[in-house]
């Protein structure tokens, strides 16, 4: 997942137009330079496509290559183009609705689909899909060096279709295949309760920043009386990410009134976003681990800086990046890496992480326990436990 600036930019320019308008000129200390070479080579490209290419491609897929390639060619791996598909699947998951079967990936390895979780109730948690499950297979294409954009787009669809997948399982050292029917997959990005056994100590997850997060945290700390409570356990490992406005939002319930995050951009033009006045203000606790990133690293950066809260884990993932949508024609649109964030202390953490107060590693093959059902937690939450019970004595 990504942190993303949903600011919708209304610019209805043609495809054709952005490409041309980049190839062509270029501004330097106020005076237009016509490229004539690297337009001619691009109207010669197409020519031979046209005249001697043996299959035929309409101007529509030229356009949609070209456009591609202008992205990729930046080298970014957050930045890019999205079909008319791509872009509603995005929106679709913000929304946390989609048709699909329920698997969140790691960022851990991005040359391998590794499962880091199967959604609660989803097709992959009913077939027994697992953390540390490797995807090899997605039907009939191999998923060795696919993007992970590409096989989340492959695996969702609509409802009531079927996907098959080959799976490596390192624990029993077996490989598998699964066919799964695809369902109208709803998210939920937070989830709180009494930590069992623990009926003072308030524990919520947040797994993603969706667009309707900020509601569902003030929606969960109404249902749990949150002022009931003596302390609070803030789960955000295998965060991954998500809207910026929804970190904002959350930010503001842990920290007092002030900065949340600044987002710096190419002109060095900066953004304060500030936190909304709904300061809690009771003893806290924020897990957080190497797959935390961007959006929970914007949270999890406020609240070490406003030292209103522990950090216990291991060190945050390191995406300090923004990413602005900007719709093209077609329901097509191009997701570009627009801004750097800094939190209040003004620290970039961009490939650096967020160091936890306390470090605490999971042994191996430990699993997180991610909204307990019992009192069996794990290394890290126990010690996330042990420490908030100091704040509150």
């Amino acid at each position: 997942m990504q942190e993303w600036n949903m600011k919708r930019i209304a610019k209805h320019v043609g495809v054709v137009f952005l490409i041309f308008s980049v190839l062509v000129t270029t501004l330097v200390s106020g005076v237009v330079i016509t490229n004539v070479n690297n337009v001619g080579r691009l109207v010669h490209v197409v020519q031979l496509i046209r005249k001697d290419y043996l299959e035929n491609v309409t101007t529509d897929q030229l356009v949609e290559g070209a456009t591609k390639g202008i992205v990729e060619i930046l080298g970014d791996p957050y930045s890019t183009y999205m079909n008319a598909q791509e872009n509603q699947e995005l929106f679709q998951m913000l929304e946390g609705k989609f048709g699909g079967i329920g698997i969140v990936l790691s960022l851990k390895d991005p040359k391998k689909l590794v499962v880091l979780r199967p959604i609660k109730n989803s097709p992959a948690s009913r077939a027994g899909i697992q953390s540390g499950d490797v995807v090899s297979k997605i039907d009939d294409a191999d998923t060795a060096g696919m993007e992970q954009d590409k096989a989340v787009g492959l695996m969702r669809g609509e409802p009531g279709t079927k996907v098959e997948l080959a799976l490596y399982r390192e624990s029993a050292n077996k490989t598998f295949t699964v066919s799964l029917t695809r369902e109208n997959i709803t998210v939920p990005t937070v989830d709180g309760l009494a930590l069992p056994g623990n009926p003072d100590i308030a524990y919520v997850s947040i797994t993603q920043f969706g667009s309707d997060t900020g509601k569902e945290l003030k929606e969960t700390f109404d249902t749990m009386d949150i002022k009931r409570f003596k302390g609070l356990i803030l789960d955000m490992r295998y965060n991954h990410g998500g809207e910026l406005n929804a970190a904002v939002q959350v930010a503001s319930y842990f920290i007092p009134e002030g900065p949340v995050v600044y987002i710096v951009d190419k002109q060095g033009n900066v953004d304060t976003k500030m936190s909304t006045g709904t300061y809690l203000g009771m003893p806290m606790v924020v897990l957080v681990n190497e797959e935390s990133a961007s959006a929970s690293e914007i949270v999890a950066g406020a609240i070490k800086d406003k030292g209103t809260a522990t950090l216990v884990g291991v060190k945050t993932f390191g995406k300090g990046i923004v990413q602005t949508i900007f719709p093209l024609d077609g329901g097509t649109s191009v997701k570009l890496t627009t801004a750097k964030y800094l939190t209040p202390n003004k620290l970039d953490i961009h490939k650096k992480g967020i160091d936890p107060d306390i470090v605490v590693e999971l042994g191996k093959g430990e699993q997180a326990t991610i909204t307990p059902q019992d009192k069996n937690f794990d290394s890290q939450l126990r010690k996330a436990l042990q420490t908030l019970q100091g704040k509150i004595k």
